[in-house]
């Protein structure tokens, strides 16, 4: 039987007890049957993986024993992805795979041709933390509320931002980034494609790298997904050999 693993913002120092955060108890007890004295495992980016045991648990509350740390926390290169807000089942899909890829914050974003007007931030969250959970993650990214594509660029820190661009209007993802590293950023738009002005406005702005993610035509959350896994590949962490203690992580799961 796999031991849960749980993210939790309270410190994890070995000896303490910490409460569960709203919703563990109840995924602990009714859904996994759990009991006291199981092993859980408890997570977050500040103080990496520890070993623990349900201490308390009844229907909605839980407390935990903090037990010695099984993992230290460890540096990830920040890739956050902006995407033009979808419909409700293919915008949870993407936060899930996004997650399990290493995406470190997500913005929705609302653009010409969006199909959604809103992303609901707190249930995409909670599918970023799931995700986290099951990927062996030890951060959780952060999901932000739906805005105006211009709202955001305009208020864009400069990090260098590469956008997926029709074909004809920019070289492949691999000449793209050559030479560039973390902290990147993803943008992908709606599934009709940016209109001629946000094409002009993104042009425009220094920070915008354009790219092509190959010759075939991607629905929108497939091309988040692409891109974030080719970035990853060409200047993310999967250019970096796992520790000893992370090798399970490159494993899949049904």
């Amino acid at each position: 039987m796999s031991i849960p693993r749980l993210h939790l913002d309270e410190d994890l120092r070995e000896g303490a007890e910490v409460e569960a955060a709203p919703g563990q108890a109840h995924h602990l007890g009714t859904v996994l049957r759990r009991g006291p004295g199981d092993a859980v495992r408890l997570f977050n980016a500040r103080d990496g993986e520890h070993e623990a045991a349900i201490a308390f648990l009844r229907k909605d509350r839980a407390r935990f024993a903090i037990g010695p740390r099984r993992r230290d926390p460890a540096p990830e290169p920040e890739l956050r992805l902006l995407v033009a807000a979808l419909k409700r089942d293919p915008m949870d899909w993407l936060v899930e795979k996004a997650t399990e890829l290493g995406a470190t914050r997500i913005q929705p974003v609302l653009t010409r041709r969006t199909v959604a007007e809103r992303a609901n931030a707190q249930r995409l969250s909670a599918i970023a933390r799931a995700a986290a959970e099951q990927c062996e993650r030890l951060s959780v990214p952060a999901v932000e509320e739906a805005a105006p594509l211009h709202r955001v660029l305009d208020a864009w820190d400069g990090t260098k931002l590469v956008v997926a661009m029709e074909r004809s209007a920019a070289p492949p993802l691999r000449e793209a980034v050559a030479g560039l590293a973390s902290p990147l950023a993803l943008l992908v738009g709606p599934e009709g494609g940016f209109e001629g002005a946000e094409l002009d406005d993104l042009r425009r702005r220094a920070f915008v790298v354009p790219a092509a993610l190959g010759p075939r035509i991607l629905r929108a959350e497939t091309a988040a997904v692409a891109g974030l896994a080719a970035l990853q590949a060409l200047v993310g962490d999967w250019t970096e050999a796992p520790g000893p203690d992370r090798l399970r992580a490159g494993a899949t799961r049904g």
